[in-house]
């Protein structure tokens, strides 16, 4: 019993010293390494290994007032792209090309194209966008240019003719040579006419009618006789006249020159535009107001059809059944009716309709507006009350308000315009 209770006693003693040895030995050891580097950092610090808290790098923050410019750090990565064919004209501008065949680089190299990293490598969706200052066109900015017509850019007739005073006949020789710029329908005739105002009557002259077109050459002569000499009060008009298959008179321009002019236009050929010509002092019937616009991206003729007012009233005795009528012709030829709602009892209706016709921008100065007030006398029977006319080929008016359409795209412009039987 002694005897176990000793071998118990020195097993249990044995055990205790063993951990204790075990545990002093390793704080001797971590001791030992945290002095090892304590004095390997005191000795050589420059082998210390940089850490967040310790940095190799020694930095000095000094004041200045010199500003500082700073640098480009971020470069664009060369973008690699298909070269072009040797038989494509853009092989004598490729910078990339010029260098491998040894001429010399432009003087900016890749890195001086920030664009370049944004660019597409399929050249068929590539898009060449040109500065403003640029003096060359786009095709797209040339076809809006050419496109859309504008009232500088409307040629107006021209006649070709020469004259000269023969003083031992006093005879004035006005011979017509030639036309151009016409603006008419096919199958349409025409013919240049000549009328002499002065003092003593008025004598007019002709030539013959002839097929009209673009261009239309007459070369006849005009005489007008002159008994007192052609150094006295008046004038000489030279107007030119269509007549369409229906026999409908219409006058495209006048041009006149005083007769005391004779003596310096004698023997010299002129060219002049011809001009619109004067509407005559006619009563009119009534006025009708009008807002007109044209949208070049859709092709769309917008027509308002406004009001009316100073209609004739002895027209309006039974009953009053007001509309207006709209046609729209190319030339001669009508392509589109429209007619507004019916107004009733009133003698100045108002209507505030509007109507979208289809229109190209190349046809726009060949075509016109043919409006007419119309009023309901009896069931299937209108009495037109007046009518009036819009576009290049009308007068006054007509000829203004479709001038101004044109030089404001996309903006509705109103005009009175009046009305005539």
């Amino acid at each position: 019993m002694i005897f176990t209770t000793a071998a118990v006693l020195g097993a249990t003693l044995g055990t205790a010293s063993g951990i204790l040895t075990l545990c002093g030995l390793s704080l001797i050891c971590r001791s030992c390494k945290k002095g090892k580097l304590e004095s390997g950092e005191d000795a050589d610090p420059e082998k210390a290994k940089p850490s967040v808290l310790h940095s190799s790098e020694q930095f000095s923050v000094e004041k200045s007032t010199e500003p500082i410019q700073p640098r480009t750090l971020l470069k664009f990565p060369k973008i690699y792209k298909p070269k072009p064919s040797v038989t494509s004209s853009e092989v004598i501008s490729y910078p990339d090309h010029a260098s491998e065949k040894g001429g010399e680089p432009s003087p900016e190299g890749p890195s001086t194209e920030p664009d370049a990293g944004n660019q597409a490598t399929d050249s068929s969706d590539t898009f060449t966008i040109l500065r403003q200052d640029s003096k060359d066109e786009t095709p797209c900015a040339r076809d809006l240019t050419n496109g859309m017509t504008t009232s500088s850019s409307i040629l107006h007739p021209k006649l070709h003719f020469s004259l000269t005073y023969y003083t031992d006949q006093n005879e004035l020789h006005i011979t017509v040579i030639e036309a151009e710029h016409l603006c008419v329908g096919s199958g349409c005739e025409g013919y240049v006419a000549g009328v002499l105002t002065f003092a003593a009557g008025q004598r007019e002259a002709q030539t013959s009618s002839r097929r009209l077109t673009s261009h239309t050459r007459w070369e006849e002569g005009l005489v007008f006789s002159l008994p007192g000499g052609y150094e006295v009060e008046g004038e000489v008009a030279l107007s030119l006249h269509s007549c369409d298959r229906f026999s409908q008179n219409t006058n495209l321009g006048v041009m006149r020159f005083k007769l005391v002019d004779v003596g310096m236009m004698s023997n010299a050929d002129c060219w002049v535009d011809l001009q619109p010509p004067k509407q005559q002092d006619v009563q009119s019937a009534g006025e009708l107001l009008l807002s007109i616009s044209y949208l070049p991206a859709a092709n769309r003729l917008g027509v308002v059809v406004m009001k009316a007012r100073g209609l004739q009233s002895d027209k309006l005795k039974d009953s009053i059944d007001l509309s207006v009528k709209l046609a729209l012709k190319h030339q001669t030829t009508k392509l589109k009716k429209k007619q507004t709602r019916r107004v009733k009892h009133k003698m100045n209706p108002v209507w505030n309709e509007m109507m979208m016709l289809e229109v190209p921008r190349e046809l726009l100065s060949k075509s016109s507006l043919d409006l007419e007030v119309l009023n309901q006398a009896s069931p299937g029977e209108q009495e037109s009350l007046g009518r009036c006319q819009l576009g290049l080929q009308a007068s006054n008016t007509g000829l203004q308000h479709w001038q101004q359409m044109l030089d404001n795209p996309r903006k509705q412009i109103a005009m009175w315009h009046p009305l005539y039987d």
